[in-house]
């Protein structure tokens, strides 16, 4: 008899002696424990926030290395990290992968999705190329209903591009962030999209870590590939710390937006994307001194508003559910 892959219905992966196995269906929406959905949006929030830092990292790294390079020696690490987390928790039976099919249709898309987001940050300002990236959960939103089912309703939609509008309120994009370059993190945001959807309709059979070291596996690979087309440099020692960081980062954001898509709907959790604006405000303030403008406030607090709506109008959703099911 083949080992059973196990996790824990509230999330967390657990040892294989804990729990039942992930082959059986996991919880639906209206069966997971009533915070199931806003461990969904939690996830999400962190885990956007940790790609927003890693973004500042991965711009200031281009600028010294190339952009394979950078993906290829933060993908050693991070990939170090997976590995070593698995087996020193004892959770190796839960890198077995299940469907190879799906597994390497969504690393492919992640292969393409970082190149396209870390060139685009190499040649843009993080917050042109944020504010392109925006556009996913409304990209996302458009693609739930005829590729997994999901009903987005009208409110949905409203929330959705009210938060859009408060992005670009806050970033105030200029007709040159609308140029050929524009097309690297459109094409990111329309793969990350894809990406998303795939980690929704997989999240049945596979488990978090097995997602994370296929995807980081191919990602790495293909930086490797790229040292007979660049100019790979010397690792100065001070960027070893950064390129450190910058794998926690990332392995910790993965693992945190895998989960999201496990247990919450995908036109649910991908507005909370909206958050990372606010993420980079925080940061500019707290390490810059950079005092937010009358803009950034008032987009902040649309942002804000549709983030907090959206749970709104899920939980009457889940009342609706509910109720006929109690009568």
């Amino acid at each position: 008899m083949s080992p059973k892959k196990e996790i824990i219905a509230g999330g967390s992966i657990s040892p294989a002696s804990a729990v039942a196995p992930v082959t059986a269906p996991i919880a639906s929406s209206e069966e997971s424990p009533r915070l199931g959905w806003m461990y969904g949006a939690v996830c999400m929030t962190g885990g956007i926030g940790l790609v927003t830092l890693n973004d500042g990292i991965a711009k200031w790294l281009t600028d010294v290395y190339p952009v394979g390079q950078v993906i290829a020696l933060r993908g050693v690490l991070v990939l170090v990290l997976i590995f070593g987390f698995a087996f020193m928790t004892g959770r190796r039976r839960q890198l077995h992968v299940t469907h190879w099919r799906f597994q390497l249709i969504r690393a492919a898309i992640i292969v393409f999705s970082t190149y396209s987001f870390i060139w685009a940050l190499k040649l843009m300002a993080i917050a042109d190329a944020t504010a392109i990236a925006f556009a996913g959960p409304i990209v996302t939103a458009a693609l739930v209903v005829p590729l997994l089912g999901e009903q987005v309703g009208w409110r949905r939609w409203m929330a959705i591009l009210v938060g859009f509008c408060g992005v670009l309120i806050m970033v105030k994009p200029t007709p040159e962030t609308f140029s050929a370059v524009a097309l690297l993190p459109l094409f990111a945001t329309v793969m990350g999209s894809f990406r998303d959807i795939v980690t929704r309709k997989m999240h049945r059979t596979e488990t978090t870590l097995s997602m994370l070291a296929v995807g980081m596996s191919f990602v790495t690979l293909s930086g490797f590939a790229s040292y007979a087309f660049t100019d790979w440099q010397p690792v100065a020692v001070p960027h070893i710390l950064l390129f450190g960081v910058s794998s926690i980062f990332v392995g910790a954001a993965q693992f945190l937006m895998i989960e999201a898509f496990r247990y919450s709907e995908a036109g649910f959790v991908t507005p909370f994307k909206y958050t990372s604006m606010i993420w980079a405000v925080l940061i500019g303030f707290f390490v810059w001194g950079d005092v937010p403008d009358l803009w950034i406030l008032g987009g902040t607090v649309l942002v804000i508003s549709s983030g907090l709506y959206i749970l709104h109008r899920e939980r009457v959703r889940r009342r609706q559910v509910q109720v006929p099911s109690e009568c």
